[in-house]
């Protein structure tokens, strides 16, 4: 029902901007002086000034109708989920795990024997290169 009223109200709203745009505004009777005022005699003797006032007046009265009728539906909806952006989320923030921070250089993670006093054994230490 909210979806029809606001295409409604869109198509509402773009008439009544092209009504006010086609209608003449008051620096348009000093042009007709000058042979551009032929188009008004299309509506009549009085010209399109009271059919288009009446014509805008009517979609500006359907216009501030639908706004009004659009604020009750959303003042008044029920609780339902009706968005898939008003689902709470299913994945909970989870702190993430940080490993413990090492103090030796390249990442390399001290071991009990080299922590326990300096003592390396040969097998520890690189081979040279040739």
């Amino acid at each position: 029902m909210q979806s029809i009223g606001l295409v409604i109200h869109v198509i509402l709203a773009v008439a009544v901007i092209g009504l006010v745009l086609m209608q003449h505004g008051k620096g348009a009777d000093a042009g007709a002086a000058f042979g551009s005022g032929a188009s008004a005699t299309v509506f009549g003797a009085k010209g399109s000034a009271s059919f288009l006032t009446r014509a805008t007046t009517m979609l500006a009265a359907a216009f501030f109708a639908t706004s009004l009728f659009l604020f009750y539906l959303a003042a008044h909806r029920d609780g339902s989920v009706r968005s898939v952006t008003d689902i709470p989320g299913l994945i909970q923030e989870v702190a993430p795990v940080i490993a413990p921070a090492s103090d030796l250089p390249g990442g390399v993670e001290a071991t009990d024997e080299a922590a326990g006093g300096g003592e390396s054994s040969e097998s520890d230490l690189p081979a040279p290169a040739e």
